[in-house]
């Protein structure tokens, strides 16, 4: 399954979330940090809602 990521800059932090998956975002400083968070806060929300064992 494909998942979409929004990714901005705001000021000197990056915010982003997962457009399907209420309540998986993140705020990192730096652009990498950020889309390591998402990866595992999206992880953790699938494996917490049964489609990822």
């Amino acid at each position: 399954m494909e998942y979409t990521a929004v990714v901005k800059q705001r000021g000197e932090w990056w915010i982003g979330w997962i457009e399907e998956v209420p309540g998986v975002n993140c705020q990192e400083r730096t652009h990498e940090e950020l889309l390591q968070s998402l990866a595992e806060a999206l992880s953790e929300a699938l494996e917490l809602n049964g489609v990822l064992p």
